[in-house]
C-alpha cells in the first residue's frame, strides 16, 4: 500500500503548515462487497502516506432493528482489513447521504468509496452512492476503480487541467501535496477530435507557474483522441499515480458537482480519482 515511514512523517510535519492538504481524516465506506473491500484498502494507503486518521463506516437505513447487528458485522470485517481504523455506524436515506452526514460530524476530509460490482476490471464505475456523492458532498472524494491493488508508493499526482479558477486551485493544491508527498506532478488537458490544440499548449504553460517555480517536478500532457475515452486510453499512466478533478462551475459553494465531460474522464480512468469541493480551501 502506498506507505512509507518517512514520507508519513514528513506528511505529518507539514500539517498546519501553509496549506491544507487532504487526507488528514479519511472516511471509508464499507458494504462488505469487494469494491468496498478495495476502498478500504485504498483508504488506508492514504491516511498512512499522509500520517492521517483513518474511519471505516458503514451505513444502514432508518428504522430497521436488525441494521445494527448487520452494520457490527460488516464492521468486524472491515476491523481485519484495517486494525488501525475507527470504526462508525451512520444512518442514512442512502449511503452516499449517510457518509456526507458522517464525514461533517466526525472532521473527516475525504470519502473514499468502491466502484459498483459488475465494472470492468481496472475502470471506475459509478453506483448510486458514488454518483450522489460526485453530485453532493461538502468532502473531496476519491473514487476506487475495480480490483485496484494500492501500489508501494505514490508515483504522480495528475490534474486534469480546464483554464478555470477551480481548476488553477486544483494545481496549487495538487502541487503543495506532491512536493510534501515526494510524488511527480502532471498537468492533463484534452484536445477531441479537430479541436485546436494551440490555445490549449498555452494554458498548460501559464498552469505550470501556478505549481510554482521548482517547488515540484511538472510535466505537462495533452491528450488527443476521438473522443474523451480514446484520448484516455493514448495517455500514459504510471503504478501509484492519481488523478485529481475539479468541480464543476455549477457546483455551489464548498460542494462537489462533476460535469458531463469531468465524467467521462473519469469513467475512462484507469487509477483512483480525486475530485475536489469548489471552492476547496
Amino acid at each position: 500500500m502506498y506507505p512509507n515511514n518517512s514520507k508519513a512523517d514528513v506528511a505529518r510535519s507539514a500539517m498546519g503548515n501553509d496549506r491544507y492538504m487532504i487526507g488528514e481524516h479519511v472516511l471509508a465506506g464499507y458494504t462488505g462487497a469487494q469494491g468496498a473491500r478495495e476502498a478500504v484498502a485504498l483508504g488506508r494507503g492514504i491516511a498512512s502516506l499522509t500520517g492521517g486518521r483513518l474511519t471505516v463506516a458503514h451505513v444502514h437505513p432508518p428504522g430497521r432493528p436488525a441494521a445494527a447487528g448487520e452494520a457490527r458485522t460488516l464492521l468486524d470485517q472491515a476491523a481485519e482489513l484495517a486494525p488501525e481504523a475507527e470504526l462508525a455506524v451512520q444512518e442514512g436515506r442512502g449511503v452516499g447521504r449517510g457518509l456526507s452526514v458522517l464525514a461533517s460530524r466526525i472532521g473527516a476530509d475525504l470519502i473514499v468509496v468502491g466502484s459498483s460490482e459488475g465494472g470492468a476490471r481496472g475502470r471506475l464505475a459509478l453506483g448510486s452512492t458514488a454518483d450522489n456523492l460526485l453530485h453532493s458532498a461538502p468532502e473531496a472524494v476519491m473514487i476506487v476503480p475495480s480490483g485496484h491493488v494500492p501500489p508501494e508508493g505514490l508515483s504522480r499526482i495528475t490534474v486534469a487541467y480546464v483554464r478555470r479558477p477551480q481548476c488553477d486551485e486544483a494545481v496549487t493544491r495538487a502541487a503543495d501535496a506532491a512536493a510534501r508527498l515526494g510524488a511527480g506532478l502532471r498537468l492533463l488537458t484534452f484536445a477531441i477530435g479537430d479541436e485546436p490544440t494551440e490555445g490549449l499548449r498555452d494554458d498548460l504553460a501559464l498552469a505550470t507557474r501556478l505549481a510554482g517555480d521548482g517547488k515540484v517536478e511538472t510535466e505537462t500532457t495533452l491528450a488527443q483522441g476521438d473522443d474523451i475515452a480514446d484520448a484516455v486510453e493514448r495517455t500514459a499512466w504510471l503504478d501509484g499515480e492519481i488523478l485529481v478533478c475539479a468541480s464543476s462551475e455549477d457546483a455551489t459553494a464548498h460542494r462537489v458537482f462533476l460535469g458531463e465531460v469531468a465524467l467521462k474522464v473519469l469513467r475512462a480512468t484507469p487509477c483512483p480519482v480525486t475530485v475536489l469541493p469548489r471552492g476547496y480551501s
